[in-house]
């Protein structure tokens, strides 16, 4: 059976995150064979079906372009992909917000169990994925005829994009009486997306209230950062909780992770300790980041940052 994934796009652009799923696509494949298919659904999405159709790997691009479907709504697409799934026994998505209201739905409607946020996979039925925060990792064996999986782009490099697939359209329309858009509120900014930067600064409490998060703007501009933020920042209310890093917020897995006046729950932990070099900055030397962090600086965030910010 063939693999069906769900495109990821964002302001008609292709998100990176996608890439990352054709490569779990692609180690299923080495199992199960068949072709790798993207699914892109939307409105005027030609541009994003055209960036699809270069990932290595792809056989083709099918393309759902309808108002219908022009805010990604869980009823019209979940609908959607039950009416294309019985050609394929595994659909992928990225375990973003947008597959994570989707993907439950449409496993529900096919009456099968999905299997969230794998990082590796064993074999075509069998996949891995983390537990009690990243703690331990899971095996599942899965016997249902279609896997509905979703996939921590974490957890697999990307692939490349020198790929030629062919393009097709969809011509399904579904109704949709159970759902209306009402509004979108997104906060636009010049930095890169959290969840795929190369490079990210999170504050922490330690910053003290959300004014004092302005002492790491120079440093994310100098070193072409994301900023992110612990639960504990969002949950006081310095920052706003899309910049949340952590279990309940983005998982991320920057070159570079710098960890400013966080103390390293777990539940922090577990969206950045796959980062490949982690630098902490914390007045408490006792702080569970530090058991984590490559490198570690003892002191003053508020002395420390500038002094940072002049030497970069």
């Amino acid at each position: 059976m063939s693999i069906l994934v769900l495109a990821e796009h964002h302001d008609g652009q292709l998100a990176g995150a996608t890439a990352h799923v054709v490569a779990a696509a692609q180690a299923i494949q080495q199992d199960s064979g068949g072709d790798i298919d993207i699914l892109v659904v939307g409105e005027n999405v030609a541009t994003i079906a055209e960036a699809a159709a270069k990932l290595d790997g792809v056989s083709k691009v099918r393309v759902a372009d309808n108002a219908v479907y022009a805010h990604q709504l869980a009823e019209p697409v979940g609908a959607l992909l039950v009416e294309l799934v019985n050609d394929y026994g595994h659909i992928l998505a990225a375990a973003s917000t947008t597959a994570k209201n989707i993907m439950p739905r449409v496993a529900a409607l096919k009456d099968v169990s999905q299997i969230s946020e794998i990082v590796a996979v064993d074999a075509a039925d069998t996949f891995k994925r983390p537990i009690y925060a990243g703690n331990a990792i899971a095996t599942v064996r899965s016997t249902d005829v279609l896997k509905v999986i979703t996939v921590r782009s974490t957890g697999f490099d990307a692939v490349g994009t020198n790929g030629n697939a062919s393009v097709e359209t969809v011509d399904t329309v579904v109704e949709n009486s159970q759902s209306t858009f009402i509004r979108q509120e997104l906060a636009e900014s010049d930095r890169p997306e959290l969840a795929g930067a190369k490079v990210v600064i999170s504050g922490g409490r330690g910053m003290g209230n959300g004014e004092n998060f302005k002492l790491l703007d120079g440093i994310a501009d100098k070193l072409g950062a994301a900023i992110g933020a612990s639960r504990a920042a969002v949950d006081a209310g310095f920052v706003p909780n899309d910049m949340q890093v952590g279990q309940t917020g983005k998982i991320v897995a920057p070159e570079l992770y710098i960890a400013v006046g966080i103390s390293g729950a777990i539940q922090h932990l577990a969206g950045m300790k796959d980062s490949k070099v982690i630098v902490a900055i914390n007045k408490d030397e006792e702080a569970p980041i530090f058991q984590v962090a490559d490198y570690g600086l003892v002191g003053d965030l508020f002395e420390i940052l500038p002094e940072l910010e002049s030497r970069l």
